[in-house]
């Protein structure tokens, strides 16, 4: 707090500002000059509540067209994350939807309570030809809200009533909790799980991820997936050159020894809105690696924050940037992290039974 600013700092949020809605014609700008002696206002201030809304989406299912992940569909029963990671490239997402990308990305959640019904919808249409499905790609389907809605769990029980293959990525130790399930899908060949272990240092990971598990815990999930016969990737995402990018070797270490079969890596993105959020979160958390981090990160983006183009933006370009990926390979390697993600399963998918009381005619 200061006197020219007199707000609060944020307690478990990674967002402190509220980037303008570059959708909307006319922008809010926030005047506290009258305020400054409100206490009571600036402590409610300080905890922002999460606020939860009904999603009415018609399907659960998202086609993507990109030649940068290796899916062709999506399940995301939440928009927004609780996570509130500060580097999150889903941030603009909610944009879209009205909100900032900033901490309404992480206190404003839009929830398809019909997730799990509409999923057995999309599975049942008989033009289906399974094919993975990644859970979720986008926002994490663990986030904390999970916990109490069990809408992925409900989805994960439709895929395997009829032996879907799916792909989960998650940096939520709460996924164990689901292990039954997984382990059902996991004997047909059609679970893969991916763990995204950003840090082991738990004082870095609990600002910049304020509101997930403990690299500690992450660690711990792997090795009970592994344990359940599910195959476990480590995902080293993301690298941030000049704050964790040392960390990596260490990181894939402790995953190997965890139980890990595979590793990979993004390097940070920072499009649109993304930047000011994070780089304000930088500034606030470790000012002295600020200007060293923003450095590294424009030499692997050709002299910017960020570059969008195809086949760049997962992992940058330049030295710097070839360096980091020469240097995760040959870890990889060493801990036995480097083989080949076969493709899931898709020959045992059975088809689901219709649920509507029509039956099919043939």
């Amino acid at each position: 707090m200061s006197a020219s600013d007199p707000r609060p700092t944020l307690h478990g949020r990674g967002a402190a500002i509220q980037p303008n809605n570059p959708y909307f014609a006319t922008q809010q700008v926030d005047d506290f000059e009258q305020l400054e002696g409100d206490d009571e206002f600036f402590a409610a201030l300080s905890r922002p509540p999460t606020v939860y809304f009904d999603d009415q989406s018609q399907s659960i299912v998202a086609r993507n067209d990109s030649p940068d992940v290796g899916f062709n569909y999506s399940v995301n029963p939440y928009r927004g994350c609780q996570h509130g990671c500060s580097y999150c490239y889903a941030r603009p997402g909610h944009e879209y939807l009205g909100f900032s990308a900033g901490i309404d990305f992480e206190t404003k959640i839009l929830v398809k309570r019909r997730a799990p019904q509409l999923f057995r919808q999309f599975l049942a249409r008989p033009q289906w030809a399974p094919e993975t499905i990644m859970f979720s790609g986008v926002t994490d389907c663990y986030q904390p809200i999970e916990r109490e809605l069990r809408l992925t769990r409900g989805c994960l029980e439709v895929a395997a009533e009829c032996r879907q293959p799916v792909s989960v990525i998650t940096k939520n130790a709460l996924i164990t909790r689901d292990i039954d399930v997984l382990r059902e899908l996991a004997a047909h060949r059609a679970v893969r799980v991916a763990l995204s272990v950003t840090s082991l240092d738990a004082d870095l990971a609990r600002v910049m991820e304020p509101r997930t598990s403990s690299p500690a815990a992450r660690l711990r999930a792997i090795a009970e997936l592994a344990a359940a016969g599910v195959e476990v990737t480590a995902m080293v995402a993301p690298i941030i050159p000049g704050l964790n990018d040392h960390e990596a070797p260490a990181i894939l270490k402790a995953c190997g020894e965890a139980g890990a079969r595979h590793a990979d890596f993004v390097l940070l993105r920072l499009p649109t809105t993304v930047a000011p959020v994070f780089l304000d979160w930088l500034h606030r958390h470790r000012p002295n690696h600020a200007e060293r981090v923003q450095s590294f990160v424009r030499s692997t983006r050709g002299g910017e924050l960020y570059r969008s183009a195809w086949r760049e933006r997962q992992r940058g370009t330049g030295a710097f940037a070839e360096q980091i990926k020469r240097s995760f390979q040959v870890f990889a390697k060493r801990y036995g992290l480097d083989g080949k993600c076969e493709p899931l399963n898709c020959e045992a998918f059975r088809p689901l039974k219709p649920t509507s009381g029509q039956l099919a005619l043939f």
